[in-house]
């Protein structure tokens, strides 16, 4: 729960660095449309030092969900990167200036809550390997999260926020199952496992989509998206197949702690950006 929680600090505070550098990127460059303007977008924003710590961060985030995710079942794990955004909130009001009201100080406070709850009655990771075909199930879904991402600019306006939102949870959540279908580390083993390029795929169309979401529409939705995505599927997905349980009698409390700490991320969704007033502040 120690790595879940780090992770959550570091993927909280690459947000808000990862959404300025994209809102930058995208200045003057017009709206676009397709895989091109997706691909370029990216490009763009990753020049900056801003996307390119927030990457760092990323990084760091990822080897510590990892071990996470060998320790502690999917949904706690799920639970903890989800309430990154109170990591964000709370950035932003340091960094960013950003004034939290009342309601949402309290929103973190849920949080906090809910993930003490979950940390109380978290089990041990499952010890099933799932069906065969799982691997190449998150293998298919990170291939559609990855055209998703591509043809993002295509999409209708008014769903669009939501759709990559969507795409990038469950790109996040593509990586989290795989992680845990990946026993071997050796090369030849790697090779011949789908749960490896659906981590690589998954990854990859995550990140694409969640830039493309950060600066298309509304954030606030996207990010409630993405915290759905990368938590509720994932987390059944853990129970049902690879057997994630909790500790004994306290099934009750996970479960509330879950949807407590799920609640409360989402009623923070709109720091999944930076605002906008303390971009042209701090930008040049």
């Amino acid at each position: 729960m120690v790595c879940a929680l780090a992770a959550s600090v570091c993927f909280g505070t690459a947000t808000v660095l990862q959404a300025m550098a994209a809102r930058t990127a995208d200045a003057g460059g017009g709206d676009g449309e397709g895989s091109a303007f997706a691909v370029t977008l990216f490009l763009r924003a990753v020049r900056q030092w801003r996307y390119l710590a927030g990457l760092a961060l990323d990084g760091l985030g990822f080897l510590l969900q990892i071990a996470a995710l060998r320790s502690v079942p999917i949904y706690a794990v799920g639970a903890a990167l989800a309430s990154s955004l109170a990591v964000t909130a709370v950035v932003s009001a340091r960094l960013l200036k950003v004034r939290l009201r009342g309601a949402e100080w309290g929103a973190v406070g849920v949080v906090c809550a809910g993930m003490a709850l979950l940390g109380i009655a978290s089990g041990t990771e499952g010890d099933r390997d799932g069906p065969p075909a799982l691997g190449y199930a998150m293998l298919a879904t990170a291939l559609a999260v990855l055209v998703l991402a591509l043809l993002g600019g295509r999409l209708p306006e008014r769903g669009r926020p939501l759709a990559l939102g969507l795409g990038a949870g469950f790109g996040f959540g593509v990586v989290e199952v795989s992680v845990r279908l990946i026993d071997s580390l050796a090369p030849s083993d790697l090779a011949t496992n789908p749960a490896t390029y659906a981590l690589l795929v998954g990854g990859g169309a995550a990140f694409l989509s969640l830039t493309s979401a950060l600066q298309r529409g509304s954030v606030t939705t996207a990010t409630a998206g993405m915290v759905i995505g990368e938590t509720i599927g994932p987390a059944l997905v853990g129970v049902v197949w690879l057997g994630d349980r909790t500790r004994e009698g306290l099934a009750w409390v996970a479960v509330l702690g879950f949807v407590v700490a799920v609640a409360g991320a989402l009623a923070l969704a709109r720091f999944g950006e930076a605002p906008v007033d303390a971009d042209r502040e701090t930008i040049p």
